[in-house]
């Protein structure tokens, strides 16, 4: 018998994307992915060129599932932010949601729900200002990318879709993200604030995160916006608790100076901006958090 799958996930390689999937597969939930290389025979993924909306046989299957996730994104961290790089970034969100909001509206039988990715970047460098979703949004390049990207899923209510964009923070996780990179050096001793250390971060565990996706999945009221972040702390507060994690010294902050030049407009945008957002409308809907503090998010990604 022919099994249809429940689950479309564009972007499943990634850090969030292999965690959704590994989850789905425990319960017994079957997944289709979306992705840009010929799969193999009998796979349950689908060759997709989302730039050229070119979408190979088996459109049939991906009636009446019930959700469409796409997490979809050129790494924001790595290289600098070149011309050619910022064309990257807008076009693998924003091109790649319209493509697969095109592709939902050829279906006959289209999913109860799209849950976009999206970004705390929304929101831009805002110091102090705790940040729910109804903040307006921010300035720069982020920023703008966001609002692209989330009005391109937007989109897809005109088709009877309940669209859920979730405003990622950091995701944590010992597999990749963020915290991978962070690792070796801290683990060296040699870890240390960036700049003063008193921009506001917004974090979550790997493991919140899949839960965060299942809950909105599960909750037909919610819609739009949503945070997904625990409780944001400094980055001086981030680099010492992970650093009392490691049992290592965390003494050696990098200049904001050395961050620019090293990572130019990307250090100011990602690395030196203060987002402190909240998951108010999480909360709200009453979502628990298993990992809501930095110590039992590191204890639980990073085990000792």
């Amino acid at each position: 018998m022919e099994i249809f799958p429940q689950m479309l996930i564009s972007g499943a390689s990634g850090l969030v994307g292999s965690a959704l999937l590994n989850h789905f597969a425990g319960q017994g939930l079957p997944c289709s992915t979306l992705v840009r290389r010929v799969p193999e025979p009998a796979s349950s993924a689908y060759f997709w060129d989302p730039y050229h909306f070119e979408f190979r046989e088996g459109m049939r299957r991906l009636n009446g599932i019930r959700a469409a996730i796409h997490l979809s994104g050129d790494n924001v961290s790595e290289g600098r932010w070149t011309q050619k790089k910022k064309m990257r970034i807008r076009q693998s969100r924003v091109s790649t949601t319209q493509a697969l909001v095109e592709l939902l509206a050829c279906l006959e039988q289209r999913p109860e729900v799209l849950i976009c990715a999206s970004a705390v970047g929304y929101y831009g460098n805002r110091g102090e200002e705790v940040l729910a979703e109804s903040a307006a949004p921010g300035d720069g390049f982020l920023s703008q990318v966001c609002q692209e990207w989330e009005a391109a899923a937007e989109a897809a209510t005109s088709l009877g879709i309940r669209v859920v964009y979730l405003r990622f923070g950091i995701v944590l996780a010992s597999a990749g993200g963020a915290l991978r990179k962070m690792l070796p050096v801290f683990r060296l001793g040699m870890g240390g604030a960036l700049g003063n250390g008193r921009q506001w971060m917004s974090w979550i565990s790997l493991p919140d995160v899949v839960r965060v996706v299942e809950f909105c999945i599960n909750q037909p009221e919610i819609q739009g916006a949503v945070n997904v972040v625990a409780n944001p702390v400094t980055n001086a507060e981030f680099t010492h608790t992970l650093a009392r994690h490691l049992h290592r010294p965390a003494l050696i902050p990098v200049p904001a100076t050395v961050l620019r030049l090293a990572f130019g407009e990307m250090a100011d945008a990602a690395l030196l901006a203060s987002t402190r957002a909240i998951p108010a409308r999480l909360l709200q809907a009453g979502f628990v958090f298993e990992h809501p503090t930095l110590p039992e998010a590191f204890q639980s990604v990073l085990p000792s």
